[in-house]
């Protein structure tokens, strides 16, 4: 069965890589335009994988994570696409998933990992998987799973990329950033909601005693006498009667035939009690006092180290100008300055050396080959010497040849048959004439052979 052509494409974004896939737009378009409107909308940023049914399928699209949830653009399920000629018959076909019954689709799809012939006609097919991004399907599929079918660390998708989207007039009811944005806002008022609380409801020191009125429900709670605050070794009393601890709050009249009771007197006590801040005041300027005089002795030897310091920095400054008496180039500036003109000076004189020898090799060259040449003249002037009578003979040669240097060379007139010869060896191949002169061979042949034989017509085979 031949695949149908599909029209729009997209790139799935994951977090254990790209897939992408094909739609059939044509075949099924109400799962295409709410797949791709969501897409735009950003409905899938950040849906999990929340189902992986080993070599079965994958099933992402539920916002919530759990399955049970999903959104559609027409607000509310749509009607299932079936069509004769796409069928599940291998492993990364795209379909809609449902609530188990027919015409329920929402948001939610799925992903084929193996031939899956039971979901024909059941569910909406409406993409396929292209290329090698089938391989990050795979990985998806090979997670490890707990018993719900759910993966222990659930991949998301990040974003789906629109690369080819064949409904033009899709407008969506909010962009992705748009909806990022609001998102942020919610987040952020949720965020002062919490801080507002947090600093209006305080916090509650868990050092202090309630006493019953700090709401309605406590005022069963138990009453507690205020102990009084007072020093007992303040209180005035004679050394050989110590007496116990005695209650604030009266039950009772004291009893005059115990003379043994001595009571506190409340006035030397609230006067000893209006000493004590005033004991902690004088306690606390005494610590500051404290305090300033360490601080400005710190202060005083901190003063004297900088005076030192400059007196020593003045000291140094004054010595400076005795040692250096002279202005100009340091000794190591002079060194350099000495030292690059003394390289110049014998790179100029070395290059005026190399160029002066040069000359002179030259100038005897020139000479000795003038000389060379004024020796040949005379020599041709000169009658020519009688043949050697050995000359029939064998001559062994020698490498002693001292006059190269007055060698001519000479060459043989050329009458024409060297230069025929050669035009004549010479001979330029062309592939190309080879291929038309062969051709040309080849028909000469068969008008030959079509000349001498003639031409017979093939015959019919029988009729009835």
């Amino acid at each position: 069965m031949t695949t149908l052509p599909t029209s729009g494409r997209v790139v799935i974004q994951t977090t254990v890589g790209d897939i992408e896939v094909e739609l059939w737009s044509k075949e099924a378009p109400l799962a295409c335009r709410n797949f791709l409107t969501l897409a735009l909308e950003g409905y899938y940023d950040g849906v999990i994988f929340h189902r992986v049914v080993p070599n079965f399928l994958v099933q992402t699209g539920d916002r919530t994570g759990t399955g049970t949830g999903g959104e559609s653009l027409y607000g509310e399920p749509f009607d299932d696409e079936i069509h004769p000629r796409l069928r599940f018959t291998h492993r990364g076909l795209v379909g809609m998933a449902n609530n188990g019954e027919q015409n329920t689709n929402t948001s939610q799809f799925f992903i084929t990992l193996d031939r899956a012939d039971e979901l024909h006609g059941k569910h909406t097919l409406f993409g396929r998987v292209i290329g090698d991004t089938i391989y990050n399907v795979i990985k998806i599929g090979e997670l490890e799973l707990d018993e719900n079918e759910r993966p222990v660390y659930a991949p998301k998708i990040r974003q789906i990329k629109i690369v080819d989207n064949p409904f033009h007039d899709i407008v969506p009811r909010i962009t992705a950033a748009e909806k990022q944005a609001q998102q942020l806002a919610r987040e952020q008022m949720q965020r002062e909601r919490e801080e507002a609380s947090k600093r209006k409801k305080g916090k509650k020191d868990s050092k202090l005693l309630s006493f019953g009125d700090d709401g309605e429900g406590d005022s069963d709670a138990l009453q507690f006498k205020k102990k009084p605050i007072f020093r007992t070794d303040l209180v005035v009393s004679e050394p050989s009667k110590q007496t116990p601890d005695v209650p604030l709050v009266r039950t009772s009249k004291p009893k005059a035939k115990d003379p043994e009771i001595v009571r506190p007197d409340m006035d030397a006590v609230q006067e000893k009690e209006e000493e004590i801040p005033k004991l902690k005041k004088s306690k606390s300027s005494e610590v500051k006092t404290e305090s300033d005089k360490r601080k400005g002795e710190f202060d005083r030897v901190e003063e004297e180290i900088r005076k030192l310091t400059r007196r020593r920095d003045s000291d140094s400054e004054d010595e400076k100008p005795a040692k250096k008496t002279r202005k100009g180039p340091s000794i190591i500036e002079q060194q350099n300055a000495k030292y690059q003109r003394g390289t110049a000076a014998a790179r100029r004189a070395s290059k005026k050396k190399d160029d002066s020898s040069s000359l002179s090799a030259l100038e005897r060259f020139r000479s000795k080959l003038q000389r060379v040449q004024i020796e040949d003249v005379d020599d041709a002037d000169a009658p020519p010497e009688e043949e050697d009578e050995t000359k029939g003979e064998e001559v062994m040669d020698v490498d002693d040849d001292v006059g190269w240097i007055s060698h001519r060379l000479h060459f043989a007139k050329d009458d024409g048959q060297e230069t025929s010869r050669a035009e004549h060896d010479y001979e330029v191949i062309d592939p190309r004439m080879r291929g038309a002169k062969a051709k040309e061979e080849e028909m000469e042949r068969k008008r030959s052979k079509k000349d001498g034989h003639g031409y017979k017509p093939r015959p019919q085979g029988p009729r009835r």
